[in-house]
């Protein structure tokens, strides 16, 4: 038995699960709001040096909070972390979310990224655009996935090319559970060796992010980093979010393993990684419906590894999906490969 990708090659391959995206092509960029039809448990791995989060410290498995309504990933640095005042306020008008007597607490973590000096418009004043993106993310929300310059990742860039939003899947024979991650790739570093092949090549399936491309020769050890024309890196100045979620019933303690294993992924397609100036984070969520087979942990630690290569795969999809913005050289263009 073989792991292949699901029928879209898609984290909505998960039953229950869209996904909502909107832009402001003017400010280039955007928000992705991963909407469950289901309340799920949730957990987040936060590796980078330099992250920007919404109410990641409830997913501890310590704390109270046993489920999540939404996880958003949006552009605009700290700007981007009003998108899930936008989702909640969606999830709570529709009530949904977390009881309380009466009441609804929609639960809805999030990560952003640092779009800022893209050279998109960024003179909103008082009025960033990114809680009327979520709500229009919300309304929008399905089991299509736009990759490349879509949502969080529209006004993304990578070290030697534009970034972007990305998504895979795999369905494993063995546990029976289907895996999925959705990634926006802005990293400092590199997703590409100097002649442009991907460091995720290895793990790609049936050509999804233009092979059959394979490096000619040793890569070399030099780190390429990100540098803006006018500036050195700065902390907060990149970053890489995602999601990944499974199909089975997970703990939280679980889930926050399988977000651990699936950081794993970003190391396998970025070069480097988890840097001072990456606010790299992952989130993962489980949806319940299938019971993980005994030995639990051999089985957890199957998915997590397969959850790992979903999250590189994601990347290069989402590179490879994007177009050129600006100064940022899509792949495709950049290194004339279809």
């Amino acid at each position: 038995m073989t792991i292949r990708p699901g029928p879209r090659n898609s984290i909505t391959d998960i039953a229950g699960l869209l996904v909502g995206q909107a832009e402001d092509l003017a400010a280039r960029s955007g928000v992705t709001v991963l909407l469950p039809e289901m309340r799920c448990t949730g957990a987040v791995d936060v590796r980078g040096g330099a992250p920007g989060t919404r109410d990641t410290d409830a997913l501890d498995p310590t704390c109270l909070v046993e489920a999540i309504d939404a996880v958003v990933l949006s552009g605009g640095s700290v700007h981007g972390l009003e998108a899930a005042s936008g989702v909640v306020a969606w999830l709570a008008a529709r009530g949904r979310g977390h009881p309380v007597g009466n009441l609804r607490v929609p639960i809805v973590p999030a990560a952003i990224l640092f779009d800022l000096a893209n050279g998109g418009d960024k003179g909103w004043g008082e009025t960033p655009p990114y809680r009327a993106l979520a709500l229009a993310a919300c309304d929008a929300a399905g089991a299509e996935v736009r990759q490349g310059n879509a949502g969080a990742g529209t006004g993304a860039k990578t070290a030697t090319c534009k970034g972007g939003l990305g998504t895979a899947s795999a369905i494993d024979p063995e546990t029976g559970v289907t895996i999925g991650a959705l990634v926006a790739a802005n990293p400092i570093g590199a997703v590409t060796m100097p002649d442009g092949i991907f460091w995720a090549w290895p793990f790609e399936q049936d050509g999804e992010f233009g092979g059959p491309h394979r490096p000619t020769g040793p890569a070399g050890p030099e780190p390429v980093l990100f540098r803006h024309p006018a500036a050195e890196p700065v902390a907060g100045g990149n970053t890489t979010i995602g999601i990944v979620a499974v199909d089975a019933a997970l703990t939280k303690a679980e889930a926050q393993r399988l977000a651990i294993m699936a950081q794993d992924g970003l190391a396998r397609a970025i070069r480097p990684v988890h840097t001072p100036m990456d606010g790299d984070t992952v989130f993962a969520l489980a949806t319940g419906a299938v019971t993980l087979p005994e030995p639990r942990a051999v089985a957890l630690a199957r998915i997590g590894a397969i959850a790992a290569d979903c999250v590189a795969r994601a990347i290069a999809r989402g590179v490879w999906h994007a177009e050129t913005l600006g100064q940022h050289q899509g792949w495709r263009e950049k290194y004339g490969r279809p």
